[in-house]
């Protein structure tokens, strides 16, 4: 059984696949990333936006590109790769029973605080480059 239904090729592919209100949240989430990371590498993993420098850092998961057969949220996801490090002292991010990844969901883009936003991608492109040197 395949866990996905889709297969794109490149990210293009998948921005055209996603609905407007989607569209509308991924493309402000990826204006963030690529303003907070200029050297930052865009790449598709699981048919949706990945960011890395050196390792993953980040990534944008539009609700409308299954993981198996249902939709298990609404809106996109903005997820830390290594959430876990993260200092997250006002628990903003989401954790589910997951041990690494940490995330967000946004319904609408009136819900991104930009600010706080940066603040968390700032802190895990520091966390990235410590890896890297590991």
């Amino acid at each position: 059984m395949r866990m996905q239904q889709v297969s794109f090729r490149e990210i293009d592919e998948c921005l055209q696949f996603i609905p407007r209100e989607e569209l509308m949240l991924v493309e402000r989430l990826r204006d963030l990333v690529i303003d907070c990371i200029p050297n930052v590498i865009e790449r598709l993993a699981y048919n949706v936006p990945f960011y890395k420098v050196h390792k993953n850092i980040c990534f944008i998961w539009p609700s409308s590109v299954l993981w198996g057969k249902t939709i298990s949220f609404k809106g996109v996801r903005f997820g830390f790769s290594n959430g876990y490090l993260l200092r997250d002292e006002i628990r903003y991010l989401d954790r589910g029973n997951r041990k690494h990844v940490y995330w967000k969901d946004f319904a609408n883009t009136h819900e991104i605080d930009s600010n706080l936003m940066r603040s968390y991608i700032f802190e895990a492109v520091e966390i990235d480059k410590s890896l890297a040197k590991k």
